[in-house]
């Protein structure tokens, strides 16, 4: 029988409020200072990211949502080979991608007469314009993903995790992560965003991903209708399938509200046991979960015979 944890310590208000506001400000600035003494954007950002990654994974065990899902469930491993797999194969198609993006983007901005990107505008309406517009195809795919069932069976890998702590944003499987990403960076790229731009999409959807999945108390009041945080993230990890197939937004919560998927009850709190009810055979072993698309009627047909035992 496992043992029930004791309840976490209830965090400060004032942590609860400020954490992810100064984690994520502190990591857009860090990353901007250091692109001021020269550092090139690409580098700029990959500390302050580390950073947030540290304070976040501490504070977990200092204020945990909820403590037992800070016991593991054989899942660290599984989790890090995801993160590793997805590290590499970026590094090897980011160069690909960017090349495309500027090929297009060129070919546009030539017929259009101008750039594509406002350029002349203050940085932080650039940065918030970067993190809205970029946003746009990565909400379309995930919502695909969860009405079409070809694209559900590489997306469920993530529903997989049985629970949520900050490890949890790399669970995707490869050609989910591109199938998500992929549009979004061409789209900016093609707009003419510019290595900076990308850069700050970069970290704040590193960062923002890290808190979205964060065992961590942490509240954001109004600013939940700009970024899709962790109380709105729990409730798309849930077992019921209405209340998993809301909040879609990777980073931006804006497209979750003017298209009606937004889910946020004032009532009640997200449960604490998540996953995905229907497929009691998903595999949870790194290696089965990449073949796991690849094997969909199998484990949809044990995944019945488990339900009948």
């Amino acid at each position: 029988m496992t043992a029930i944890a004791p309840a976490p310590s209830t965090a400060p208000r004032a942590f609860q409020w400020s954490i992810f506001p100064l984690v994520m400000g502190a990591a857009i600035w860090c990353s901007w200072w250091l692109m001021q003494q020269g550092v090139s954007p690409a580098t700029a950002i990959l500390g302050p990211q580390f950073a947030a990654l540290v304070i976040i994974a501490v504070c977990e065990h200092i204020y945990p949502y909820h403590q037992n899902w800070n016991v593991s469930r054989n899942d660290i491993s599984v989790d890090a080979r995801h993160a590793v797999l997805i590290a590499v194969s970026l590094g090897i198609l980011a160069p690909l991608l960017v090349s495309i993006g500027v090929a297009v983007g060129g070919w546009l901005s030539e017929r259009i007469g101008a750039g594509l990107w406002p350029t002349e505008w203050p940085l932080l309406v650039q940065i918030l314009l970067v993190l809205i517009v970029g946003e746009i195809p990565g909400y379309w795919v995930h919502r695909w993903q969860h009405e079409h069932d070809w694209l559900w069976r590489f997306h469920a890998v993530h529903h997989s995790a049985p629970r949520l702590y900050w490890l949890n944003a790399a669970r995707f499987h490869p050609v989910d992560y591109f199938m998500t990403y992929t549009p979004s960076y061409l789209l900016l790229v093609i707009l003419g965003s510019g290595e900076t731009m990308l850069a700050y999409f970069g970290i704040m959807t590193t960062v923002h991903g890290l808190f979205q999945h964060a065992n961590l108390q942490l509240r954001l009041g109004p600013l939940n209708y700009l970024f899709s945080m962790a109380e709105l993230h729990r409730w798309h990890h849930s077992q019921t399938v209405f209340e998993a197939n809301h909040n879609y937004g990777q980073t931006c919560s804006i497209w979750d509200w003017l298209f009606g998927t937004r889910y946020l009850p004032a009532d009640r709190e997200p449960p604490e046991n998540i996953g995905i009810a229907n497929l009691k055979a998903f595999p949870m072993t790194w290696w089965a979960q990449i073949l796991a698309p690849f094997r969909w009627a199998r484990i949809q047909r044990d995944s019945k015979t488990n339900s009948k035992a």
